[in-house]
């Protein structure tokens, strides 16, 4: 059961930070890298957690009304951004990666059979920072869909102190958006995770 306090902050917390998020989008100045054959073919679209601010807006400006979902925790802040993700149109798979990783695997894969792309922070919910689960690459395998893994540096940025280091660019600043379409075809989870996890590494804020 929700407390009053976490109520208050269900209520106006996530539009307070869409609308922050939406600010420093649109004041920020933005170029787009994209490496490899990028079409409209359905992917799983991978970030890590700590690009959470920036990377669901990047992918809302490739895919205006693509049919998306993203798992998302049951954790008091994965709800949090449950609600953020509902104004950009992002659904959310809710579950946790240690509890219950069937279960969610199975709703994220019949999600993936209906035609929806995913996105999914292969290190979260609460990291290790930059560890790369199954979840992200067993999906890309047994559905054999291709991973677009979204990015991105700034020339200014607040960095938390939190498990994650979360980036939030400043305002006005110069961000750089690389996205990558990557083929895991022929690799076992074992060879993509270590294959996905250095390309993910190439053009990120450590």
């Amino acid at each position: 059961m929700k407390s009053f306090s976490q109520k208050i902050i269900m209520t106006f917390v996530p539009f307070v930070g869409f609308m922050i998020m939406r600010v420093l989008w649109y004041t920020s100045k933005k170029s787009f890298h994209i490496e490899g054959e990028f079409t409209q073919e359905q992917h799983i679209y991978v970030c890590w957690h700590g690009e959470l601010f920036m990377s669901p807006q990047v992918y809302r400006h490739l895919h205006k009304t693509q049919n998306a979902a993203a798992m998302i925790s049951h954790h008091f802040d994965g709800e949090l951004i449950a609600r953020v993700y509902a104004f950009l149109k992002i659904g959310a798979i809710r579950g946790s990666g240690r509890k219950g990783a069937k279960e969610v695997f199975l709703k994220a894969f019949r999600a993936l059979k209906e035609g929806r792309e995913l996105l999914i922070t292969p290190d979260g919910p609460r990291g290790p920072r930059h560890h790369m689960y199954d979840g992200a690459v067993g999906l890309a395998v047994k559905g054999k869909k291709p991973v677009c893994v979204i990015n991105f540096t700034c020339s200014s940025y607040w960095q938390l102190k939190s498990w994650d280091k979360f980036v939030i660019p400043k305002p006005f600043s110069k961000i750089d958006f690389y996205i990558q379409s990557l083929s895991l075809k022929g690799m076992d989870v074992d060879e993509a995770k270590v294959y996905l996890r250095k390309k993910m590494m190439e053009h990120t804020i450590t």
